[in-house]
């Protein structure tokens, strides 16, 4: 248990969200008890990527939840054992990917089209910066938000359904189309994670299943909105037909030019949490609880730019949240 402040919580929150895992010898996941008062407390929860993804969020507090009306009700907590685990889904996926070498297999069926598809793809993103790439990124990073009122909010998730696709493609549309202003040129491409969970049976479970697409925008002709929006309808639905090939596998075999500045294959990605998609419906009772995501000053990439969705209690859009998550070695607030 620690003890913290109003004026401290930011800082001991900051400091325990950056503890480094020693994979060969930790539990990729540690929880720190922080107090605030007599009656208010912070329970941090840090997980390493490699145990859990966005999805794992809702299932983990559920859990917890129980975990935690079964104790205030003097007894251990029971769970129904799980449909199937982690260890399934990784042999089943070895499974339907096929071996490497297997001509006719999912993963190289899947490898054809990512090759053609990302055939000349650019190297690096070409856009304006505060200050030059260093040789080695530091992954130092921060972040900032901007509010899209629920009338811009209405009008681009109607545009979306009028085109037949949805509002992440309608968002990346929008990026792709500042990208491209911003000096990128006409072919932009974006990094974007999957869920990854094909079957119902793996929802509950907590994992890594995210897979990572590029997704490679065509910018070029001068085209109307529209039009864009059309092109990447395609181009993500193709996507998303081929998602299953590890994006590890993929860029082993594409063997872009390596460099410790920049990530492979793509520098920006683009993420939508759509309103719900992370509520844990968890009920502690007795408790006034609420679930917050600490900020860990780091960025993965040069820039993510990520939508969150919220929508009025009757489902009508009520604005997004825009964050850029963005690389301090490239570029000031």
């Amino acid at each position: 248990v620690l003890v913290a402040g109003e004026d401290t919580l930011a800082d001991v929150l900051a400091a325990e969200s950056a503890h480094v895992f020693d994979l060969a010898a930790d539990l990729p996941v540690q929880a720190r008890l922080i107090r605030l008062g007599a009656r208010e407390h912070v329970l941090l929860v840090v997980m390493h990527h490699i145990a859990s993804d966005g999805w794992s969020i809702a299932p983990l507090l559920r859990d917890l939840a129980h975990a935690y009306r079964a104790r205030t009700a003097g007894h251990a907590p029971e769970q129904e054992p799980l449909e199937i685990q982690y260890a399934d889904y990784t042999l089943w996926q070895q499974e339907v990917l096929g071996e490497p070498d297997a001509e006719d297999s999912l993963m190289n069926r899947q490898l054809s089209y990512w090759q053609e598809r990302l055939a000349g793809l650019p190297e690096e993103a070409t856009l304006p910066a505060d200050r030059p790439r260093p040789a080695v990124a530091s992954y130092r990073g921060d972040t900032a938000t901007v509010h899209c009122p629920p009338e811009t909010h209405t009008a681009l998730a109607d545009l979306a359904r009028e085109s037949g696709a949805t509002l992440f493609m309608a968002a990346q549309a929008a990026l792709a189309t500042v990208l491209a202003a911003s000096g990128a040129g006409p072919d932009v491409p974006i990094g974007s994670p999957v869920a990854g969970r094909t079957d119902e049976a793996l929802d509950d479970l907590v994992g890594f299943f995210v897979n990572t697409l590029v997704l490679r925008t065509d910018v070029a002709g001068d085209p109307t909105f529209r039009e864009l929006l059309e092109r990447v309808r395609e181009t993500d639905l193709a996507a998303w037909a081929h998602q299953d090939l590890p994006f590890d596998r993929l860029v082993e075999a594409l063997n872009p030019e390596r460099s410790g500045a920049r990530h492979p294959l793509f520098q920006v990605m683009l993420t939508l949490v759509q309103a719900g998609s992370t509520d844990p419906g968890a009920d502690f009772p007795g408790l006034r609880a609420r679930a917050e995501y600490s900020a860990t000053r780091t960025a993965k990439f040069d820039l993510t730019i990520g939508f969150d969705e919220h929508l009025t209690p009757d489902g009508r859009p009520a604005g997004l949240d825009i964050t850029a998550e963005y690389a301090t070695d490239l570029y000031d607030p």
